[in-house]
């Protein structure tokens, strides 16, 4: 590697809310994955307990809520968390300086 073309880039801000809709974006793919096995296991579980009536719909209701809720509840968590965490990071980045990081040129393909 020649050493002209790696240089040392420090990371001294963070856009509070763009890492706040990545953090929210992500944690919500989550959500939606969890909730996808959550009301899978629910649907299983009313089927072979064989409720039918009110308790089968209530289980069959509250796994299918689940793809809804879980999404909404861990996107919105992932948001907030993210935007803290965004925040925290630039105010002692202010004082102790931000994270260096080693850039290099990229290199075209052939």
């Amino acid at each position: 590697m020649n050493v002209d073309s790696t240089r040392m880039q420090k990371i001294q801000r963070i856009g509070v809310f763009s890492a706040a809709r990545l953090g929210g974006a992500l944690y919500a793919a989550f959500g939606l994955l969890f909730g996808a096995v959550f009301s899978l296991f629910s649907l299983i579980g009313a089927a072979a307990s064989g409720l039918a009536g009110e308790e089968g719909a209530l289980g069959l209701l509250f796994g299918v809520g689940a793809i809804v809720i879980l999404p909404l509840v861990y996107g919105l968590m992932g948001f907030i968390g993210m935007a803290l965490g965004a925040l925290i990071y630039n105010l002692v980045a202010g004082v102790v300086g931000g994270i260096e990081i080693e850039l290099s040129e990229a290199q075209p393909t052939r």
